[in-house]
């Protein structure tokens, strides 16, 4: 009563199967099919070598190799083999922006030995109280020399490469940079102070 009369079904006829999805029975693949236990011996690969020495020994040539590249690559600022965090025109801009420039950071190390040896040297007298303040107060110039340094730089790469182009990150490494003795630099400068980059 409710149902669908036969002459209704008869008259809607079924969608046509596109051709490229229909496989003729007589068609195969051209091989058989393999057993499990066969695709499954092609997957597997040993875990650990054969040769266990001879592998060992050939990881570590591949890794000294590939560390004398990166060294030759820092010294030469070829960026093709330099690691990832120092590869790209962004990061070698900062680095040449930082190199260009006289950074009173750079001066921390050797000036902070000297200030400790005079500290050690004077006891507990007036005078190795005023060599610590001072060096405190080389801290605090240094740290607002590389703030401002990093203001300027901020704005080139924005104006230059646009701000999505700045990765995170690159406040630390041109602040680390800029703390470094210019000639333990890595990369290695590749402008003089003065030499601004475009």
């Amino acid at each position: 009563m409710f149902g669908r009369s036969k002459s209704a079904q008869t008259l809607t006829p079924a969608a046509p199967e596109p051709e490229a999805d229909v496989r003729r029975a007589d068609e195969g693949k051209g091989r058989p099919t393999p057993k499990r236990k066969v695709a499954e011996a092609a997957n597997k690969r040993p875990l650990v070598p054969t040769d266990r020495r001879g592998a060992a020994r050939a990881a570590r040539e591949r890794a000294r190799e590939e560390r004398n590249r990166q060294y030759q690559a820092m010294q030469t600022g070829d960026e093709r083999h330099m690691p990832a965090k120092d590869r790209g025109p962004v990061r070698r801009y900062v680095r040449d922006w930082v190199d260009s420039r006289w950074n009173l950071g750079e001066f921390f190390l050797p000036l902070a030995a000297v200030f400790l040896v005079l500290q050690f040297s004077l006891g507990r007298s007036v005078l190795a109280t005023v060599v610590v303040l001072a060096l405190y107060v080389y801290i605090i110039v240094a740290a607002v020399d590389t703030w401002l340094m990093w203001i300027r730089l901020k704005r080139r790469l924005v104006a230059k490469f646009g701000v999505e182009a700045i990765p995170r990150g690159l406040t630390m490494y041109a602040v680390l940079r800029s703390f470094q003795l210019r000639v333990s630099r890595l990369p290695k400068p590749q402008v003089k102070h003065g030499q601004r980059p475009d």
